[in-house]
């Protein structure tokens, strides 16, 4: 079959997104790996999928697709999600509530062309994160190749470990990055941020995702490190966070309140692609 799709980016982080509310359209393993191929399908790090709501109170579905089958939660996917029924005509409403696996959040289209994403409570109890720990303290230590670390764990609908460093180029993103993602105290796994500290209100993120490796930009990951940093009273909301893709205003007013994301969301092309 033929499948149209739209390309868009956040950041830099890449996303196909797909229009099932127009066109029959069912995910499945094959297809996620084909279309997320940057040699043999079209190339993303994630696969969006636009889907009428099963909710009363929610306008669509949101469904998020990598190479290890669908995942809870992605800010940048959702300021693309936003831009995208707009500019399709899905909706004419610059705010809407999308359903997603983590809940219900609602992306909104501001005047200069940006969107922000009310990204929900971020979760800090470890049992719902899931981290095996007695503990939500912001900040617990983690054993990591044979050395331990300062990390925070937070779920913004997706498990989060952020650690401080204090040159965020000399990070080792490569090294303890897949040891983060698959350690034994995330039975999830987990995506794993690394933060350098520039002022109180401005920061530099790199992060290792789950099943991607290290990104461009991660927008749950920014907003994980604002919460951790902001829990650790090192950090002032708002925060500007600089990702190698570009930056992110993340505002979060404490324990029991919603993490808001804002940043840009653009479409790169259009297209058709044959797909079994």
């Amino acid at each position: 079959m033929k499948l149209c799709f739209t390309k868009m980016q956040g950041l830099g982080n890449d996303f196909v997104v797909i229009d099932a509310i127009r066109q029959p359209f069912e995910m499945t393993p094959a297809r996620a790996r084909f279309l997320a191929d940057r040699r043999f399908g079209v190339g993303c790090d994630q696969i969006l999928i636009v889907e009428p709501s099963r909710l009363a109170d929610a306008d669509f579905r949101y469904r998020i697709f990598n190479l290890d089958g669908e995942v809870e939660q992605c800010g940048n996917g959702a300021r693309c999600f936003a831009r995208f029924v707009r500019d399709k005509g899905l909706s004419e409403r610059d705010e809407i509530r999308v359903e997603t696996l983590a809940g219900v959040i609602t992306p909104r289209l501001t005047a200069d062309g940006l969107v922000s994403v009310d990204m929900g409570v971020p979760i800090l109890d470890p049992q719902r994160i899931p981290f095996i720990s007695d503990s939500d303290a912001p900040a617990q230590v983690l054993e990591v190749g044979g050395e331990e670390v300062l990390i925070g764990a937070v779920s913004m609908g997706n498990p989060h470990a952020t650690q401080l460093v204090a040159d965020i180029e000399r990070a080792p993103v490569e090294t303890q990055g897949p040891l983060i993602e698959r350690h034994p105290r995330f039975p999830a796994r987990v995506n794993a941020g690394f933060m350098q500290i520039l002022e109180r209100d401005r920061i530099r993120l790199r992060v290792f995702e789950r099943a991607a490796g290290e990104t461009l930009a991660c927008g749950t990951g920014a907003c994980a490190a604002v919460v951790t940093g902001i829990r650790r009273g090192l950090l002032d909301s708002p925060v500007q966070v600089s990702t190698r893709g570009g930056d992110l205003t993340i505002a979060w007013g404490g324990p029991g309140t919603s993490v808001h994301m804002t940043g840009p969301a653009v479409s790169v092309f259009e297209g058709e692609i044959e797909i079994e």
